[in-house]
């Protein structure tokens, strides 16, 4: 079966069975296939552990509002700003807007010592609107590894 051109004791000389065999070409993809699937898998177990580590990962912070439930009207709004952890964060920035319930601008204050911010807010209903929402948002210490990107709890205006 071998003949001149598949004589590989040669040196600089060419396989004809290697290049008739359409065995190799189908086979490549398979195998790039498999090399890709195992390459991700490989690749999500190394961001899995890296995102374990503490000083490379950022901690969600939550705003919860007292009172959840308000009426039309100027008043005060107290927001805890809390880790997953429960614990109170201070020098956060809390943004209080406008959702289906209406603010003249936006309503803002920092959290103190005790995590808390109080904001001063007055929302509006429209006419034959029975409840609208407020929208919170929350602006993280600068210099920290906290940040916000979940939604927080928002503050329900109902109709007196």
């Amino acid at each position: 079966m071998l003949d001149s051109k598949s004589d590989t004791s040669k040196p600089g000389t060419r396989t004809g069975s290697f290049l008739d065999d359409r065995r190799a070409i189908e086979g490549l993809p398979v195998r790039l296939v498999i090399a890709l699937v195992v390459g991700v898998a490989s690749l999500s177990v190394m961001m899995g552990m890296i995102g374990d580590i503490d000083g490379l990962s950022s901690t969600e912070v939550d705003a919860q509002p007292q009172p959840e439930v308000t009426t039309p009207g100027s008043q005060t709004l107290d927001v805890a700003v809390v880790d997953p952890d429960g614990n109170r964060v201070s020098d956060a920035t809390v943004i209080v807007r406008g959702g289906s319930a209406r603010l003249d601008g936006l309503a803002t204050a920092k959290s103190g010592p005790d995590g808390i911010a109080s904001v001063d807010v007055s929302p509006k209903l429209g006419s034959n609107q029975l409840d609208g929402t407020l929208s919170i948002d929350v602006k993280p210490p600068a210099g920290s590894d906290f940040v916000d990107e979940r939604g927080n709890t928002e503050v329900l205006v109902v109709a007196e």
